[in-house]
């Protein structure tokens, strides 16, 4: 019994650990998300993500980006696209707290689709593939959150499979 109190305090230590981490420090935490942050630091959003949002990011993992264009992330980097790579990177972020509940909610009250306005001022498409939750991009390309609900202090990070991409 003590043991089983010890690992239940530890498990509710790590959860209310993680809540004290913001969108952008549970990125930096992820192995998977150096091509993020690096892009995150590269535009300059780190102050805005560390902000009181809330805010509900869709973060695409470095195998994410590695299915870009050759090249593509290289030059996104540069510091005369900062302007461009900030509207992409804004484009997979959305005000509000999110859950993959909501979500999902949004999309079955949407008779299959939920239109989210990205920061960026730009619209992605949820709906559901069998029990996954499929993000379209304006121009047709096709992203799935992989792991939901990483909740921050600040919002919600949800895992992508894929880069997408305002028009």
């Amino acid at each position: 019994m003590k043991k089983l109190f010890v690992i239940l305090f530890s498990l509710a230590s790590s959860v209310a650990f993680c809540q004290t981490k913001d969108v952008v420090d549970i990125a930096i935490g992820s192995k998977d998300h150096t091509t993020l942050v690096a892009a995150i630091k590269a535009a300059d959003l780190v102050t805005t993500l560390k902000g009181k949002g809330p805010f509900t990011v869709f973060a695409p993992t470095n195998a994410a980006f590695d299915k870009l264009p050759a090249g593509t992330v290289t030059t996104l980097l540069k510091p005369e696209n900062k302007a461009q790579l900030a509207k992409i990177l804004t484009y997979h972020v959305v005000s509000g707290n999110l859950d993959a509940a909501a979500v999902v909610a949004a999309i079955k009250a949407g008779n299959g689709k939920a239109v989210l306005t990205t920061v960026s001022g730009g619209k992605l498409t949820g709906s559901l593939e069998g029990e996954k939750v499929k993000l379209t991009d304006e121009s047709g390309n096709s992203a799935y959150v992989i792991v939901a609900d990483l909740k921050g202090s600040n919002g919600v990070v949800h895992v992508i499979d894929g880069v997408v991409l305002p028009k």
